[in-house]
């Protein structure tokens, strides 16, 4: 679909590379989680492998390869019957060495070929170095599609080989012409918790609806305004996110503590930024570190809790 909302920008400066003489052969797409940088890969894939006179298929495309998380190992049947499994935390170095084998030989349908990679921060050390190397001596007609929610993950010299598009987060209103499309069963205080803790992305606030994080939400508020001195607002906090939760809801809560801070950025004097800067630095080295540490779900969730109540405290002191 090319009329996702947010989208115009991208495709407008995509469909002028394309129109240009030569089209970059690697695309770093740059947004927040949940933007649609995937099925804008997806799209422009499917466009340009695509040859006049020649029957694309409406599935999985032979010149289009995708690498991303794959199941954890023993989880593989689970993911073929339809069963709920578990991802790898990282794109491994035999995915990218499996695509350079495939690499060598010529795309099936037509003259060009395919690689998306999403997103392109969980690649490992070793699978970032091996990508460097298609990267620098890329075979005829094959394109790179790298997105990325934090471009200063990848390796320096990946950026420096491929071309940035920028996908814009959404306004509110936006996102809640997404909510009410997609997700009409919520009511009206769900559909405004998912877009103040969506932080812009469409896909963030469709998890929120879908992952029920209501409730989450409106405790971070309490504690980052009011603070949480004889710990019973982090209590509740702990029994919202749930006895195991899962990664996805893990991720989200850190996602959605950042965005609290975010918003409550707009609301503070210049006196309170720094502290608000520092909490925000806090949280987004959580969400640098889930990937590949093993948080302990009660401890992760009552770290982001003390971050918030810090920042209440400070900003409490600072107005005196």
């Amino acid at each position: 679909m090319t009329g996702l909302v947010g989208h115009e920008q991208p495709w407008s400066e995509w469909r002028a590379a394309q129109q240009g003489s030569r089209l970059h052969h690697g695309w770093i797409l740059a947004g927040k989680r949940g933007i649609g940088k995937a099925s804008f890969a997806m799209q422009a894939a499917r466009e340009l492998v695509a040859e006049d006179g020649v029957p694309q298929p409406a599935g999985d495309h032979p010149d289009i390869m995708v690498l991303t998380h794959l199941p954890v190992k023993g989880d593989e049947k689970k993911k073929e019957e339809g069963k709920p499994y578990q991802l790898r935390r990282n794109i491994t170095i035999e995915q990218v060495r499996e695509m350079q084998q495939r690499i060598t030989k010529r795309p099936t349908l037509g003259s060009r070929r395919v690689i998306i990679i999403d997103p392109a921060d969980d690649l490992e050390k070793g699978a970032s170095n091996a990508l460097l190397k298609s990267l620098e001596e890329p075979p005829v007609g094959t394109f790179f599609l790298l997105g990325t929610h934090r471009p200063g993950r990848l390796l320096p010299t990946i950026r420096s080989r491929c071309r940035v598009l920028r996908f814009p987060e959404l306004s509110d209103a936006q996102i809640d012409a997404v909510l009410a499309s997609e997700a009409p069963e919520a009511d009206a205080a769900t559909r405004a918790a998912a877009i103040a803790g969506a932080g812009g992305s469409p896909g963030v606030a469709l998890e929120f609806v879908e992952l029920e994080l209501g409730k989450l939400h409106k405790l971070m508020v309490e504690i980052v305004r009011n603070g949480d001195a004889g710990f019973k607002l982090r209590g509740m906090l702990a029994d919202a996110m749930g006895t195991r939760p899962d990664r996805q809801r893990q991720m989200a809560a850190i996602e959605l503590a950042r965005s609290v801070v975010t918003r409550e950025m707009d609301e503070v004097d210049t006196a309170g930024i720094p502290d608000l800067v520092e909490a925000h630095a806090n949280l987004v080295r959580l969400a640098a570190q889930f990937p590949t540490y093993n948080f302990d779900p009660g401890l992760l969730v009552m770290e982001i809790g003390t971050l918030l109540t810090n920042l209440a405290a400070s900003r409490e002191t600072a107005n005196g």
